[in-house]
């Protein structure tokens, strides 16, 4: 799972207007769904990522990230009930057009977060984006007044080009909140909020996550047992998808949300893997969402990194496929079959590189990696694997700087021949030349 924590478009709003929208030529639009936007100097979203919307590859049956998702839900549906009934309800069909406010501000994000970059974000305009996570959906579903939530979808985040990495990937965030008498039952005695905090005027007062332990609103007791169960939930999760022998670990983690937070490993391969990242959720928001007497959890995990591991598929562009090969493998009734993937086939690489001369304003740090990836992936699409940085280079004379990137081609379905890779390489040199001012070298 990626975390949220941790330029110019490439393509001018006039190629939004012709392209996908039919409004007036005077103004300047993104269409999406059937709406158009406003676009700005904000505006950086690619026709290749509008091409992915409404895929839903999480709702296919079929593909493995529905099998996963499936898994998920059953566990939560049978750990959790309510008088015979699921406590948790699933949001598996929102919409993934969201606003600044939505996706950052309501989640107490900063204004200076590197999170909210363009570099890291796909927007339609500098107010309106694609979701970088399903936690985007958090407070409205807290202010409707629901308790126990699980929020399914596609995210989109610009990031490298390889084999684990894709720029739309699809997430489950969860909330699960309680009341003292939920957590604590008929014990008097122990409370949610410290003897400081004012219930009846929440606002007032200035909650602290100084202590690494708790927020200061809360009581030692009551973030000491959300913890507990958080963390019993979770691995129960985790021995449910990957057998009770699996190895893990908890690592101290920082998230604008929720305080305490932590992320959650297991050994896989030999390897520590991050699987999700949770925490107890800071209560400004829950006062933000309404009248809240309550102490809540909330975690969010990566369906394509789960999958992988589970099935052992090498590539996360296999999830995109549409091959009767590969999805026949995951075509089953049983949805905790193991399964392993088989390759179809293989085929071979084929390997280009593009070097080109910086303009004069522009160095090798200040050149955004992120924007050229999302020009390499909207001129090649899908048979790019992977890009990497190959070299920086100064001119000892002229002082020009220089980058050389290397693209690997590959297709998953036929055998890629060296004339069009050549082809699609020489498209990919006159788009860069023409968006960043470069020099090919």
């Amino acid at each position: 799972m990626r975390k949220l924590f941790n330029t110019q478009p490439i393509f001018s709003a006039v190629l939004f207007r012709c392209k996908y929208s039919t409004a007036p030529k005077s103004v300047a639009t993104v269409r999406l769904n059937n709406k158009d936007f406003i676009s700005d100097d904000y505006t950086n979203i690619t026709p290749k990522i509008i091409s992915y919307l409404n895929r839903n590859l999480h709702l296919q049956k079929g593909n493995p990230l529905s099998l996963v998702r499936q898994c998920i839900v059953k566990y939560f549906y049978s750990s959790f009930t309510h008088r015979g009934h699921p406590a948790f309800s699933v949001y598996d069909n929102l919409s993934p057009i969201v606003t600044a406010k939505q996706n950052f501000d309501d989640l107490l994000i900063p204004a200076d977060h590197p999170s909210r970059a363009k570099s890291d974000c796909y927007y339609i305009n500098k107010d309106v984006l694609l979701r970088a996570h399903m936690t985007a959906h958090q407070m409205e579903l807290l202010r409707s007044g629901l308790d126990n939530f699980l929020m399914i979808g596609d995210v989109y985040r610009r990031d490298e080009i390889d084999s684990t990495h894709f720029p739309v990937f699809h997430q489950v965030d969860a909330v699960r909140s309680q009341s003292s008498k939920e957590l604590f039952g008929e014990d008097q005695d122990l409370k949610i909020f410290e003897p400081t905090y004012d219930i009846e005027n929440p606002h007032n007062f200035k909650n602290s996550i100084s202590d690494p332990m708790k927020q200061s609103c809360h009581t030692l007791e009551a973030s000491k047992l959300m913890e507990t169960q958080l963390k019993t939930h979770l691995l129960g999760l985790v021995y449910y998808l990957f057998g009770d022998d699996i190895e893990h670990r908890w690592v101290d983690a920082y998230f604008p949300f929720t305080h305490p937070s932590w992320e959650l490993e297991i050994l896989y391969e030999g390897k520590w893997m991050e699987v999700l990242g949770c925490g107890i959720v800071r209560n400004e928001i829950l006062v933000n969402a309404g009248p809240s007497n309550s102490i809540a959890y909330a975690f969010g995990l990566g369906l394509e990194r789960l999958a992988m591991a589970l099935y052992k598929i090498p590539d996360i562009r296999l999830m995109w496929s549409t091959d009767s090969g590969f999805l026949a493998q995951f075509n089953t009734d049983n949805i905790q079959d193991k399964i392993t993937y088989k390759p179809v086939s293989v085929y071979p690489q084929c390997t280009n590189d593009i070097s080109f001369w910086l303009p004069s304003n522009v160095t090798t740090d200040s050149f955004v990696n992120n924007d050229f990836y999302d020009l390499v992936r909207d001129i090649g699409g899908d048979i790019i694997e992977q890009v990497s940085l190959k070299d920086k280079f100064i001119h000892p004379k002229s002082k020009k700087h220089s980058l050389c990137y290397s693209i690997v081609y590959r297709h998953l379905e036929r055998t890629l021949k060296q004339e069009e890779v050549n082809q699609v390489h020489k498209k990919i040199e006159q788009a860069v030349t023409d968006s960043f001012n470069v020099v090919i070298r």
